[in-house]
């Protein structure tokens, strides 16, 4: 039986089945929303439709199917308990904890253009980045030269100040 169904795998067979086994790993190893899992499921799928001229020979692909991505969660999940995974899946932590906003301590004192209206909150261009920001609680025109006077975590405040931005 499974000599048959090797018998009828075609190119273009071969080629879903690639194609559908490549999708599933990167399923794993890339987040996202799932589109390459579906993709690569509906080609699994296809395959088994397209390769098998029965029901016994369908069931066969699909046996094997799921084993070959038994093997490759198993696979997955060890690489992950021994964190051999991609940098980019792992979060990185240091000894003070996880902080879910970047540093923007450096931005202290540096003067920018206001984009719209703070009324208390706008947006502020501080040399080519765009950043949102709040007054405290004064309102501000739109392309007021504005100083960054505070940072709490992403909070931004700014006062406005004389004289143009350089």
């Amino acid at each position: 039986m499974f000599i048959e169904v090797l018998a009828n795998m075609t190119w273009f067979s071969i080629l879903l089945f690639l194609i559908g086994m490549i999708l599933v790993i990167v399923e794993l190893y890339v987040p996202g929303f799932g589109v390459p899992g579906v993709v690569g499921a509906v080609s699994l799928i296809a395959f088994i439709i397209v390769t098998g001229q029965n029901t016994a020979q369908r069931i066969i692909l699909a046996g094997i199917i799921l084993v070959i991505c038994a093997v490759l969660f198993v696979v997955f999940f060890t690489l992950l308990s021994k964190r051999r995974l991609p940098k980019s899946l792992i979060l990185e932590t240091s000894e003070e904890g996880f902080s879910g906003t970047r540093d923007m301590q450096f931005l202290m004192g540096t003067v920018g253009t206001l984009l719209s209206t703070c009324r208390p909150a706008g947006n502020a261009d501080f040399n080519g980045m765009k950043l949102d920001v709040v007054s405290r609680g004064e309102f501000i025109e739109k392309g007021a030269t504005v100083e960054v006077i505070e940072i709490e975590g992403n909070r931004i405040v700014v006062k406005e100040t004389i004289g143009t931005n350089e």
